[in-house]
């Protein structure tokens, strides 16, 4: 089969596409053909060799965790799950024509393979920031890079909660923020203040690891009150860098629901092939994405 693959650390250029054998499932696994592969910017970051001394890969590697395919393989143990379901969920190694599945979820009617495959880990770490912010409803939370796949699902589902969302993203975001139900502001200078017009903040959450980690705190008056997934510097300002999963079968089940009582949903802003892999890293990091990217196979 084919598969992307790196066997050094780098850049988007060091990304090939190889043959590969198969992977096959263990117990409580599936494997699933897949039909599109999420770009997570978690996928670069490990590519980069960024989390190496947290969690060491061995190379030759792989690339990708989230994906939305037809089940082909179904292992020990797995029950309520029938070859030929279309499913989403998380793998490993999942940019390939077929992929190892540990947690999933039936796709919702109506949604494309391509839609599905952006959702697992965008809706497991918006819910599991939302959880460590404490954010309740009534409350006003503050979301710097509101404009990607995360901040489009946490603004969503702040929304179907009652919570009041204030979101800083690119000028070309803007309206996309507010279609969202979100009050909406740009960086630049005076960030800080424009939010302050906007109302009192009692949470932050950093998605995009632009250096605004002080700003943040200082506008919620507390580093507790703020949560990073994109700043590795984030705990020399007492704030906590979240990037340990929660419980990603109900995430993908709340997921689910969300999306079939349509108060959820995240727009593809764009698709590549499995060769253009390399190019969906480079605009993953470029950032100034408005929903997800995802791989096509």
């Amino acid at each position: 089969m084919k598969r992307v693959s790196f066997a050094e650390f780098g850049g988007p250029d060091v990304l090939r596409l190889v043959d590969a054998e198969e992977p096959h499932t263990g117990p409580g696994q599936i494997r699933v053909a897949v039909r599109a592969a999420g770009v997570n910017p978690v996928d670069w970051r490990i590519r980069e060799g960024q989390f190496q001394e947290v969690t060491p890969i061995d190379l030759p590697a792989g690339v990708g965790q989230d994906a939305a395919g037809v089940v082909d393989e179904i292992g020990d143990g797995v029950d309520g799950i029938e070859v030929g379901d279309h499913v989403f969920g998380e793998g490993t190694s999942t940019y390939a024509e077929f992929a190892v599945l540990s947690a999933w979820a039936r796709m919702p009617v109506g949604l494309t393979f391509e839609e599905a495959a952006g959702y697992p880990s965008v809706v497991e770490t918006a819910l599991r920031i939302l959880r460590e912010a404490e954010v309740r409803p009534g409350q006003t939370l503050l979301v710097s890079g509101a404009s990607g796949g995360v901040g489009s699902a946490v603004l969503q589902i702040a929304r179907d909660r009652g919570i009041a969302v204030i979101g800083i993203a690119g000028a070309a975001n803007q309206d996309y923020l507010r279609g969202l139900g979100a009050l909406a502001t740009t960086y630049g200078e005076g960030w800080g203040q424009r939010v302050r017009q906007l109302g009192h903040v009692d949470a932050a959450l950093d998605l995009a690891g632009s250096g605004v980690v002080g700003e943040l705190v200082e506008l919620t008056g507390d580093p507790r009150r703020v949560i990073s997934i994109a700043d590795l510097g984030a705990p020399e300002f007492g704030v906590r860098f979240s990037g340990v999963a929660g419980s990603v079968p109900d995430a993908l089940a709340e997921a689910a629901d969300l999306i079939s009582r349509r108060k959820l949903h995240i727009p593809v802003e764009k698709s590549y092939s499995l060769t253009e892999a390399a190019q969906a890293h480079a605009d993953s990091q470029a950032g100034h994405t408005r929903g997800r990217r995802v791989v096509v196979v």
